[in-house]
């Protein structure tokens, strides 16, 4: 399985609030970079199964963008919340074929740990996704242990090139 790992884009100010928190949406910059990184993804041609995101907001309009670009329908998985379980994920995961291609959507340091978790077994591994940052996981296996290869880690400038 390849997973794809997109960072939402730039949100407003943080609320003081979580549960404000979790109604943030893209700022118009956010919006015009992710569109710039959906473009981008497009020109990969990567051959997407499935498009999942969290459900909060600065993530869903995230996904809404790529899935647009991208002519894909949109999960939305309670899995890719921040405060989420990875654990909870990969038993989500590995439901879907073992071929598949996912492209989720959501936060830090959620996906940071996750590309950690992945590639090294170590969760606090010093690995930064950028915001509309995307990476490239080859997935080996999600059980007993989750496993996997790091095959890139583009910011969205690097991104931007592409397209």
């Amino acid at each position: 399985m390849d997973l794809i790992i997109l960072r939402h884009g730039e949100a407003g100010v943080r609320a003081p609030i979580a549960s404000k928190d979790s109604e943030r949406a893209l700022t118009a910059a956010g919006r015009r970079e992710v569109e710039d990184v959906s473009s981008a993804l497009k020109e990969l041609n990567l051959d997407i199964d499935h498009l999942v995101t969290s459900p909060l907001t600065r993530a869903l309009e995230t996904a809404q963008i790529a899935a647009k670009e991208l002519h894909k329908d949109l999960e939305v998985w309670d899995e890719l919340k921040p405060e989420s379980d990875r654990v909870d994920l990969y038993a989500r995961l590995s439901k879907l074929k073992q071929d598949s291609c996912v492209l989720v959507v959501g936060h830090e340091p959620y996906l940071s740990f996750l590309i950690s978790d992945l590639v090294s077994g170590n969760p606090r591994s010093r690995i930064v996704l950028k915001k509309a940052g995307v990476a490239k996981v080859a997935i080996d296996s999600l059980t007993p242990k989750a496993s996997g290869e790091l095959r890139w880690l583009l910011t969205p400038r690097q991104l931007k090139k592409l397209s």
